[in-house]
């Protein structure tokens, strides 16, 4: 059957690869020489690590675009539309030019087997080359030295965050894992860590890479006072404004972005101005966004430890009138202790969502149950739901008016949540 819509072709991609993840750099790179190799853009930025690398990718975007900049950013994966993957200027890449790049893609592979992720960072990268772009932000599926983006040598790479998460391809320990995060490093070329304390791991690969390493808390600081902030670093300190992006693990996301345009002013200039004003406008979807409802609804991407305790220190410090209920989901390779242990003060009430309708990987709501009452002893206030709609539902339905519901766990969550806001017609805070 010919592929001529943009769904045809993503159903393809998840079949024609026996598994989902298959990490290396052979297949994807030998096809990419098939279609010529282009530089996807005159500077390339690629964006790694566990948390944070799509709100470093927005901030970004953000400032450069402030700039004048014309910007392409590739991220993953996507909460509503697979468009969202591919943006170009601003622009969600339309399907006619996706199923156009995904027919270069499947000419050139010959008997190439490519994975879903493959297909589409190669379709990204040829639509960034044909854009006439000054910067690729590229931000990494998995890991960093085998993830498919790591094919392009980037002009600067970010590091933003290194915790356990993918344990069964990356390693058991932040040392492993911050080896392979490490990857995406180049010999001379910036290498930006936006953690005070990253795993000795880390730094050890890029040592041996020859990268020139920037790290947060020595080379570059975020001093974060009440109204304002400012970053200070390589001789300037500049003073900024909150940034729109809730957590307050923001400034340090934003902190790394900047680091980044600092190490390449010599092609980008330095513009502090469009610096500032990016920090204001950087929006990503998602990240503690908050609807207003009765009671209001909070959707958050977090879906491992670190990203758990972030959210957990936020609720915390943005105490609500009455109770927290929970809409919980979350993936069987995921450390669901890890998640519930920091928000089992916070929360009073836990709706947990099977995931069956988005992935066979989804816990079932029942399994899932356990692993929330052996993770927060004591727990009764738990229900159990086939899929996030229905917890939702329930959510809404127990809460009272000065509650608060946070959905969380994955973004399979995430996207049934904010589907659920807007066919409800909550508004955005």
């Amino acid at each position: 059957m010919p592929l001529t819509t943009l769904p045809d072709w993503l159903d393809y991609q998840q079949r024609v690869h026996p598994r989902a993840i298959e990490l290396g750099l052979d297949r994807v790179g030998e096809v990419w020489r098939r279609l010529g190799s282009p530089r996807p853009a005159a500077t390339v930025i690629t964006i790694g690590g566990t948390n944070g690398k799509g709100s470093t990718v927005a901030f970004l975007e953000a400032m450069l675009r402030a700039d004048g900049r014309r910007v392409g950013a590739n991220t993953s994966p996507h909460l509503l539309r697979y468009n969202e993957r591919v943006r170009i200027d601003g622009v969600d890449a339309d399907d006619a030019a996706l199923v156009g790049a995904f027919e270069r893609i499947e000419a050139a592979r010959g008997d190439i087997a490519l994975t879903y992720f493959e297909y589409g960072t190669l379709a990204a990268l040829l639509l960034f080359a044909q854009a006439g772009l000054d910067v690729a932000l590229l931000e990494v599926g998995l890991g960093g030295r085998l993830d498919a983006v790591n094919i392009i040598d980037a002009d600067a790479a970010i590091v933003t965050t290194v915790d356990l998460d993918h344990q069964d391809w990356l390693g058991n320990d932040r040392d492993s894992i911050g080896r392979e995060k490490a990857g995406i490093f180049r010999d001379g070329r910036p290498a930006i860590v936006g953690e005070a304390t990253p795993p000795r791991g880390l730094l050890e690969e890029a040592a041996r890479i020859g990268a020139d390493l920037r790290l947060a808390g020595r080379d570059f600081h975020a001093d974060v006072r009440t109204t304002d902030w400012s970053w200070r670093g390589d001789g300037v300190d500049i003073m900024l404004p909150p940034p729109a992006l809730l957590a307050p693990c923001q400034h340090a996301n934003a902190a790394a972005a900047i680091a980044a345009l600092r190490a390449l002013r010599a092609g980008l200039g330095w513009n502090p101005e469009a610096i500032a004003r990016g920090v204001a406008k950087a929006e990503v979807g998602a990240r503690l966004q908050r609807y207003i409802s009765a009671p209001e609804l909070i959707i958050d991407v977090a879906h491992n430890p670190q990203a758990a305790r972030v959210l957990a220190t936020w609720l915390r410090a943005q105490p609500a009138a009455g109770r927290t209920h929970a809409v919980f989901g979350a993936l069987t390779d995921k450390d669901v202790r890890g998640i519930v242990e920091p928000l089992r003060e916070v929360v009073s009430c836990w709706h947990l969502a099977g995931l069956a309708q988005e992935s066979p990987r989804g816990f079932p709501p029942t399994a899932l149950l356990e692993r929330v009452r052996s993770a927060a002893s004591g727990v009764d206030a738990a229900d159990v739901h086939d899929d996030v709609e229905g917890a939702l539902a329930a959510a809404f339905a127990h809460a009272d008016r000065g509650d608060r519901v946070v959905a969380f766990g994955s973004f399979f969550v995430a996207a049934a949540a904010l589907r659920f806001a807007q066919t409800r017609g909550f508004g955005a805070a």
